[in-house]
């Protein structure tokens, strides 16, 4: 059932957001006096079809992992010469642009009004209070602790732990030391400013899952007893005896004072046997347990099987609401919509230059949970997935890579700057070269996500 939901999710996300990109294709044509021949959702063999007065087709085909607009075009077929003005070759170089930008920017405003939607209804967040900080690590030493709360990054303003990973993140890739705004628990009068100072490799800190242990701080979680309130049936903690009530004291030797510390020795241990130590009614009792490998995400974790006995509540002062007016919202969606978009464009080059980890490269595989998660969250959650997914395919979709919008834009341009159309031979080159470079990214992003898969 977990795979069908990823599945479907993935093929719901693809097609809203290939129908809002072609979408942007086919109504520009015609504000621009191209006859289109066919809007269709997906690919292959036709399943359904419609014909309105104009003689467009809408058309839902077999293969549900795209979708294209088909433009009259003299290039590829014969044209009535009563339709020849029409014709997508036909018309001015500064049309034929407007038709290529329109479909990334049908994205842009996509994930625009997503995030409209998100600010308008509200959209619950944690507020970026730090909780453990590792000794002797570039957070202990920038004089950051536990129970301060970053208000700013850089000179930005957060209100929370998503705002302060991607500010963080984006500083990451200047190459400088990341500037943070801090208020301590003692309230606005013991704001002061610290200097996250990295030295060496920062390629290491942009690999997947490595920021926050590479500065050496996390954010705080609600502190949660290690008593046994729930044993999954036929998991690795049941076959070895833990019982209901029992209180985990130590893990394969060290101590253990909450729930979350016996997860940070549990969680990077699949596959191993770990003995451990309990409090049964006063007396100690040692169970060695082989922990058992589960995937969560993109990776790999372990567990045994055992829920705590209180629930993980978050304290309200904990929470924080993203929340604007209608109007107000408007102008936030748009800046948070624009920076997204240059942090995608940052992180694609820093990857090009090999200042960030080219393990960040997402394929479909990875997508797909991603998407399957975010619709088991509910529908705000994966309104925020496809709204981030919308900005990748607005920035990816401007690449001047010929198979792409972006590298057609640059046939356009040189067609403008040459007086005529590039000939076919050049035209075939550049998209073979486009092939070879899309071939290339894409194993890429697939090689990743094996890896993680199999990892």
């Amino acid at each position: 059932m977990t795979i069908l939901t990823y599945v479907l999710a993935f093929l719901v996300a693809i097609g809203i957001l290939v129908a809002v990109h072609e979408y942007g294709h086919f109504w520009m044509a015609r504000r621009m006096g191209i006859k289109v021949l066919r809007f269709s959702i997906g690919f292959g063999r036709v399943l359904w079809s419609r014909t309105d007065s104009s003689g467009t087709e809408y058309a839902f085909s077999a293969i549900p992992l795209g979708g294209y607009v088909k433009l009259l075009d003299e290039r590829e077929a014969p044209v009535d010469p009563a339709l020849v003005s029409q014709a997508y070759n036909r018309k001015p170089v500064w049309r034929r642009i407007l038709v290529l930008l329109a479909g990334p920017f049908a994205n842009f405003l996509f994930a625009a009004v997503a995030y409209w939607i998100l600010l308008v209804i509200g959209t619950p967040a944690l507020k970026p209070v730090i909780g453990d900080v590792t000794a002797d690590s570039i957070a202990s030493r920038a004089g950051l602790q536990s129970g301060d709360a970053i208000v700013g990054v850089g000179g930005q303003a957060v209100a929370t732990r998503e705002g302060a990973i991607l500010a963080i993140l984006d500083r990451l890739m200047d190459g400088t030391p990341i500037g943070l705004e801090v208020v301590g628990e003692e309230g606005a009068g013991s704001r002061r400013e610290l200097q996250l100072d990295i030295a060496g490799d920062r390629r290491a800190l942009t690999e997947p899952g490595a920021l926050m242990s590479g500065l050496g701080f996390e954010f705080w979680y609600p502190t949660v007893p290690t008593e046994v309130g729930k044993i999954v049936p036929g998991s690795p903690a049941e076959k070895a005896g833990v019982q209901l009530g029992d209180r985990v004291v130590a893990v394969g030797g060290t101590p253990v004072t909450d729930f979350q510390s016996m997860v940070k020795i549990v969680q990077p241990s699949p596959g191993k046997t770990l003995v451990f130590a309990i409090d049964r009614k006063g007396e100690r009792v040692e169970l060695p347990i082989e922990v058992q490998a589960q995937r969560e995400g993109d990776r790999m974790v372990g567990r045994i099987g055992i829920q705590p006995v209180a629930s993980l509540a978050v304290p309200d002062s904990m929470k924080t609401i993203e929340r604007s007016g209608p109007g107000a919202a408007v102008g936030r969606a748009v800046e948070k919509t624009w920076a997204m978009s240059v942090l995608t464009v940052r992180m694609i080059w820093n990857v090009a230059t090999g200042d960030v980890s080219v393990k960040n490269l997402s394929g479909p595989i990875n997508i797909a949970e991603y998407a399957g998660f975010s619709a088991r969250q509910g529908i705000l959650s994966f309104l925020s997935f496809l709204a981030v997914v919308s900005v990748s395919l607005f920035v990816l979709n401007l690449l001047p890579i010929p198979v792409l919008d972006g590298g057609q834009i640059v046939y356009q341009l040189a067609e403008l700057v040459k007086g005529s159309p590039l000939s076919e031979r050049a035209q075939a080159l550049g998209q073979q070269i486009g092939i070879v470079l899309l071939l290339m990214l894409m194993s890429f992003a697939f090689y990743n996500d094996l890896s993680r898969l199999f990892s």
